[in-house]
């Protein structure tokens, strides 16, 4: 009778153990991704940034040398400067739309993994 009760005994301990080493990785892993979430929106807005930058910079070159070597009515470094924004702008957008698309995978992950150990719990 009192090997039931051990044997109830460690099995409810070995799951409050298994309880606090989830809470405590979730705990760390949540430090973790704190720090990372702030280099990553460095990260995110020099990306975007220079999405732009760079394609409108190269319009206005581009422009410049179209001006000095073809005369003409029209002003070639206005006409790139604003494809060179535009072009910019939609690589940012697409680049931001596909970051968004991973973190929303990245955070249904773990929600997965999360709902698979509850189901664990229950089964024992």
């Amino acid at each position: 009778m009192e090997n039931k009760k051990d044997d109830k005994k460690s099995k409810a301990q070995e799951k409050f153990s298994n309880q606090i080493k989830n809470k405590t990785a979730r705990k760390i892993q949540a430090k973790e991704e704190d720090a990372m979430n702030l280099w990553s929106s460095f990260r995110t807005m020099g990306m975007i940034g220079w999405s732009i930058v760079i394609p409108t910079l190269l319009g206005v070159a581009l422009g410049s040398w179209l001006d000095q070597s073809i005369k003409g009515s029209y002003s070639w470094t206005v006409m790139l400067l604003i494809i060179g924004l535009v072009v910019g702008c939609l690589n940012a957008w697409y680049w931001v739309n596909k970051e968004e698309e991973r973190m929303k995978k990245e955070k249904k992950e773990p929600d997965k993994e999360a709902g698979n150990k509850k189901e664990d719990d229950k089964d024992e």
